[in-house]
């Protein structure tokens, strides 16, 4: 019995060990699929101007197509519609940016008498105060410099522009191209994932652009007429914000009610009512109007993709991390419906 026993006991492991085999088919698809990350990673940047490219495509495409409908040659179409988008970007920047910086460095040396007047204790907030005055300060700064690397990289901001003309010009003929590679079936199913992918990603571009200026004018107007001082930089914070779900409107009203609240009571109960009027017309109105033909996404899904966006890339991962994220929805919408 002791020797059954024992020999159970020493027998056991070995019976329990099976002897582990690895196919070499999974060894080559394991090798493949790291080498395939890598890849992906070494071109990343490639990969970032064709994304950034694509996307200005779904943006411009819908008002190119309007202008060929008036028998206007595409590539004709295209040239207009890129010079009139630069000069309506580059006047809107000549307009403001003069006074936003003004109004951005004196918002920073005001704030201590701001949150001086509303019996922010000193002692406590003085590291607090400096730190968030070192940042505004430098803003303007910084504002420069993004804009000097934008124009020192002319070659990247060239190259997405000619890659984002050149899929303009292509996307009229797209079908009959994917035809003669793919075939009449399968070219059917690309062009109808493109298709999606350019209203989806459209949509959602154009519809948080026009949302995010709406919002911006209407605080511009609102701030200006309970005479907010810094009315124009307040503003424009409101409108860049608007694109991080619920939490945006929300860090973007601080300041103004900190100003409001060193004003008088009243002003501040003011700014507040302000923000929850706009942010109600953009819940009921705005947000059903303008994004009525974008793709629907978490707002949980959209701040965490907006986070990683940011720690990979920055500011451009911030921008492009929605679409991507439109992307890949769409893309396993359709590999689940293939299914």
């Amino acid at each position: 019995m002791h020797f059954g026993l024992f020999q159970w006991f020493v027998l056991l492991p070995i019976s329990m060990t099976k002897k582990i085999e690895i196919s070499h088919k999974t060894i080559i698809f394991t090798v493949s699929f790291l080498i395939f990350i890598w890849f992906l990673y070494y071109i990343r940047d490639i990969i970032l101007i064709f994304f950034i490219s694509l996307l200005i495509m779904t943006i411009l495409n819908p008002t190119v197509s309007r202008f060929s409908r008036y028998k206007i040659p595409r590539a004709v179409s295209v040239v207009v519609v890129y010079l009139l988008a630069i000069g309506i970007l580059a006047l809107a920047i000549a307009g403001i940016a003069p006074a936003l910086i003004e109004q951005t460095t004196n918002f920073a040396n005001n704030l201590p008498k701001y949150l001086a007047n509303i019996g922010f204790p000193s002692l406590v907030s003085e590291q607090v105060v400096k730190e968030v005055m070192a940042q505004i300060g430098t803003l303007p700064g910084k504002i420069l410099k993004v804009g000097m690397s934008i124009f020192s990289n002319i070659l990247a901001v060239v190259t997405v522009l000619i890659i984002a003309f050149y899929l303009l010009l292509a996307r009229e003929k797209i079908d009959e191209q994917l035809a003669n590679f793919l075939g009449e079936e399968k070219a059917k199913e690309v062009a109808k994932l493109i298709d999606t992918l350019e209203f989806k990603l459209g949509g959602w571009a154009r519809g948080q652009l026009a949302l995010m200026i709406v919002v911006g004018i209407l605080n511009f107007i609102g701030l200006t007429l309970l005479k907010i001082p810094f009315a124009l930089p307040l503003a424009l914070l409101a409108g860049i914000l608007e694109i991080i779900p619920n939490l945006g409107p929300i860090v973007a009203a601080i300041p103004a009610v900190i100003i409001g609240f060193s004003i008088s009571p009243l002003t501040g109960f003011a700014v507040i009512s302000l923000a929850f009027l706009i942010q109600q017309t953009e819940n009921y109105f705005l947000v059903p109007k303008i994004l009525e033909k974008s793709v629907g996404v978490s707002p949980i899904i959209t701040l965490l993709a907006l986070a990683t966006g940011f720690k990979l890339a920055g500011i451009v991962g911030v921008l492009i991390s929605v679409p991507i994220l439109i992307t890949f929805q769409v893309l396993i919408k359709k590999h689940l419906s293939v299914k």
